[in-house]
């Protein structure tokens, strides 16, 4: 046995105990769908996993009027402490099932069982019990003294992090005291059957979350629905714009949270071992199913080559293949699709000039997968430099001045991310200052914290998850009594304030 040869180490599927068949979650129960139902697959094996109920418009009818009528006979006159319990104990609960609940992410999704279990589920529980905190405390929310909550919020979120998405949208919204009917992705239900049974074995009062699942029709019928107060959408830079027209005019409150084509950049300076680390946690992690991802690569012109051979060694010890394998870097592509695309796109980038490299590997024959792979001589007007691919390719281009790499980062029609790393500190500020991405790392990719906002510039969406700015998106300032409107327009007074 060599040194990259390990012996499998298998995570058990035994701990799962799986229903045939999830219906929609409604009024604190499961129901089944009129819409036609539909397999969910495991990615690595294509392998029926179990059936999902598909929701109707009739039927998100019924799901948003639940979440009406418990948030006005229920959840908006409990107080933030009492709301706040509720997000506790729902916390303790994905963290007593956590192991249940990786497996399963892993089995639907397809990516690795080390970042199930290490990173996402974790993460899960943090944002509950980071709202949990925040429900009594809405006074502090930056909209001043009572804030109000805005009602009913419908959430769409992605197949990239199933369970985490569906924690960042529906944690703050539920602190905030409003109520939701939630959409998760086609491909990857499965683990938002599972939280659902999470909010049963926590009493949350019926209604309060909804969660509907389905294809763009559901989404669609969801976000257009005219007793929605909020809407909250992650996933494609089109599907983005659609909502966004759709939404124009109504008095519904929007966040998107879209694309991206993240810079990482290295200067010369950079400690190179921690950069290498950097680089394929930012663009590997999560097979580059990731918005954030630094999927352009800048490195200064003078460490270029090094850069470049010491990351192609990295790659050659990365494993790809079974997710629930403990051993495995590389997960399944999500999707059939996905993959098609990720082809499409690289060979594309062949096609214009650029070299493609990938290391040795053996991809199993069932399932969705794509090596690892790395593309050099690139150029800006390359399309593999401009379009997000969503998988795990990166594309590396050179700079020799700050001012260059600043340029050359900013010259993209996304800006949700980017990594800087230099010794620098006085750099890593200056070059930070000037991006145009929402969040910059430094000397580090790819941590999330729910202290920490999160969202984009252009392309990439509008508002922010996470922190403070992530509870402020589901709330309003507090009304203004009648009679101080009446006498401030008497007066011609600003309101809250003197002549």
């Amino acid at each position: 046995m060599t040194f990259l040869e390990y012996a499998p180490a298998p995570e058990s599927t035994s701990i799962l105990d799986l229903k045939t068949e999830y219906g929609l979650f409604i009024n604190g129960e499961f129901v089944p769908g009129n819409g036609e139902s539909f397999t969910t697959i495991s990615p690595a094996t294509e392998q029926t996993i179990t059936t999902i109920s598909c929701a109707s418009e009739a039927d998100v009818d019924t799901a948003v009027a639940a979440a009406r009528r418990a948030y006005e006979k229920t959840w908006s006159k409990l107080s933030g402490t009492d709301r706040g319990k509720y997000l506790f104990r729902i916390a303790r609960l994905v963290q007593e099932r956590s192991r249940e609940l990786a497996v399963a992410e892993t089995l639907d999704n397809g990516k690795p069982i080390k970042e199930s279990r290490d990173v996402d589920v974790p993460l899960v529980a943090a944002w509950f019990f980071y709202y949990a905190g925040w429900a009594d405390k809405l006074d502090h929310a930056g909209l001043g003294p009572n804030p109000r909550s805005l009602g009913v919020a419908a959430q769409v979120i992605p197949w990239n992090f199933p369970l985490l998405m569906l924690a960042w949208k529906i944690a703050p919204a539920l602190a905030a005291g409003n109520t939701v009917v939630l959409k998760p992705a086609e491909t990857t239900s499965l683990t938002a059957m599972l939280f659902a049974e999470i909010l049963q074995q926590a009493d949350l009062p019926a209604g309060v979350v909804n969660i509907v699942t389905g294809a763009g029709a559901t989404g669609s019928a969801l976000v257009n629905h005219p007793d929605v107060n909020k809407v909250a959408f992650t996933g494609s830079t089109a599907v983005g714009r659609s909502i966004a027209r759709s939404t124009a005019g109504t008095s519904k409150k929007l966040t998107l949270e879209l694309g991206g084509k993240g810079a990482n950049i290295v200067f010369d300076d950079a400690p190179i071992d921690q950069a290498i680390e950097g680089i394929v946690n930012g663009i590997f992690f999560n097979q580059g199913q990731v918005c954030c991802a630094g999927s352009r690569l800048l490195v200064q012109e003078s460490i270029h080559d090094e850069v470049v051979d010491r990351l192609k060694e990295r790659l050659s010890t990365l494993r790809v293949g079974d997710p629930l394998d403990k051993n495995t870097d590389i997960g399944a592509i999500n999707s059939a699709s996905q993959l098609g695309r990720m082809r499409e796109l690289s060979d594309i980038g062949e096609q214009e000039g650029a070299t493609r490299w990938s290391p040795a590997s053996n991809l199993p024959q069932q399932g969705f997968w794509f090596p690892p792979t790395i593309f050099t001589n690139v150029s800006t007007s390359h399309r593999i430099a401009r379009d997000e691919i969503f998988g795990p390719v990166l594309s590396v281009l050179t700079f020799r001045t700050p001012a260059e790499a600043i340029a050359k980062a900013n010259n993209t029609p996304y800006g949700l991310s980017a990594g800087i790393w230099s010794d620098k500190g006085s750099r890593v500020l200056a070059v930070a200052d000037k991006l145009r991405a929402g969040v910059v790392w430094a000397n580090t990719f790819n941590k999330f914290d729910p202290a920490s906002p999160f969202g984009g510039y252009k392309e990439s969406g509008y508002g922010r998850e996470g922190g403070r700015h992530g509870l402020g998106a589901y709330l309003a300032p507090a009304a203004a009594p009648k009679s101080s409107v009446v006498s401030a327009i008497m007066n011609k007074t600003p309101l809250g304030g003197s002549k």
